[in-house]
């Protein structure tokens, strides 16, 4: 008789549940990005009330997030963030119903304590992915965090139609309530991911290597390059005469070359997953996007082109920096060096937006050209991590 062919090997269980993790989580935030400044607006609130109720988690997220993820090197697991940061994103999203006839101050200091909540939460799951994949090297980080993309794509296709579907002015705090919750559940009940508790270590705290800055400035500035677009892309598309439908599939092959980027980056040589590889690569593609979109962004055809390019451009950054933080981060300072990621994307992303605002008020589309200088900044900074890193290599 012929040999029975070998099973497949079961997925890893870690695997399953840091997935679950991100797909959880993705689903809220993809629901509350497009659809909580309509229901802001639903409200009847200024627009500049409106501005500011956006602007504030983002202010938030740079100040709370890296004192809050640096918990974990005092020995505070991250599951337990994810726990208490979900149920207060729970709590927040419950009361705004109420809160909204009140006067738009107090739905403000909600949506402040929201964003504390809020702030640990991916980065935590990254945490744990990160130290999953280093104790069992056979996970993938890029598969895994996969999920979080194909959910957070499901939240945007489906979101509006659910939201109808239930009807009234309370849908989507009310939503994002049960979501929350879910995700909390969800990672109470994930106890496997626990990595073990690490020592936490006496004396004054590790520093992180200034290679690791390099590589945590070089991520910023390429994710900040994605300003103009996410701000004005869809308002400048419509613009040109694209429909609203256009519009969305346009980006939707944006979050899908990310996925296809994550479901296939672990079949390249490690040699080229290193942190400078995929930073050097991230930036090289938003270089190419801002000046594509400043020079080519009234060919529908190229459009299409330059958002595929979002798998490098969001999807490899995202890679390069995680894997700059997993390998170059001390013992007893990884927390916080995971924080520091959020904080300095935050930060970075927050003043382009201001400025391509301004930008795109007076010059339109040169707004994604000015993208292009912290595309090229990222590549510079990419370069000097890469140089520091082999010169202490070469030391004796």
């Amino acid at each position: 008789m012929p040999p029975s062919p070998a099973p497949t090997p079961a997925p890893e269980p870690g695997a399953f549940r840091l997935s679950l993790l991100y797909a959880v989580v993705f689903v809220e935030i993809g629901i509350a990005m497009p659809f909580m400044p309509v229901w802001l607006d639903a409200l009847g609130l200024d627009a500049t009330v409106i501005g500011l109720l956006l602007a504030l988690p983002i202010a938030t997220r740079i100040v709370a997030t890296a004192p809050l993820m640096s918990l974990i090197d005092r020995g505070v697991g991250p599951r337990r963030l994810i726990v208490a940061g979900s149920l207060g994103v729970a709590l927040t999203y419950l009361l705004m119903p109420a809160a909204a006839p009140l006067g738009w101050p107090l739905l403000a200091a909600l949506t402040v304590l929201n964003a504390v909540a809020a702030a640990p939460l991916v980065p935590s799951i990254d945490f744990l992915t990160l130290a999953a994949v280093r104790a069992r090297p056979r996970l993938d980080y890029a598969r895994i965090r996969m999920a979080g993309s194909i959910a957070f794509l499901a939240a945007n296709l489906i979101g509006g139609a659910l939201l109808g579907a239930l009807g009234g002015e309370i849908a989507v705090p009310l939503l994002l309530t049960g979501l929350a919750l879910i995700a909390c559940l969800v990672a109470h009940r994930s106890r496997s991911v626990a990595p073990p508790p690490s020592t936490v270590p006496e004396g004054p705290r590790p520093r992180l290597p200034l290679h690791l800055w390099l590589c945590i400035g070089a991520a910023g500035a390429i994710q900040a390059s994605h300003a103009a677009i996410y701000g004005f892309g869809s308002i400048h598309w419509t613009g040109l005469g694209h429909s609203t439908a256009t519009v969305g599939g346009l980006w939707a092959v944006g979050v899908l070359s990310e996925i296809v980027l994550f479901a296939l980056i672990g079949r390249l040589p490690a040699r080229w997953r290193t942190p400078f590889r995929l930073l050097g690569l991230g930036g090289l593609a938003a270089l190419v996007r801002a000046l594509g979109l400043y020079a080519f962004g009234d060919s529908l055809v190229l459009l299409v082109l330059l958002q595929a390019l979002h798998g490098f451009t969001f999807g490899a950054t995202q890679l390069g920096a995680m894997a700059a933080v997993s390998g170059f981060s001390p013992e007893g300072a990884r927390g916080r060096a995971q924080g520091t990621v959020s904080a300095v994307n935050a930060t970075v992303s927050a003043s382009a937006t201001l400025l391509s605002g301004f930008a795109y008020r007076s010059g339109g589309p040169v707004a994604f050209a000015l993208m292009a200088p912290l595309a090229a900044t990222g590549l510079a900074l990419t370069v000097l991590a890469a140089r520091r890193v082999r010169g202490h290599t070469l030391q004796p």
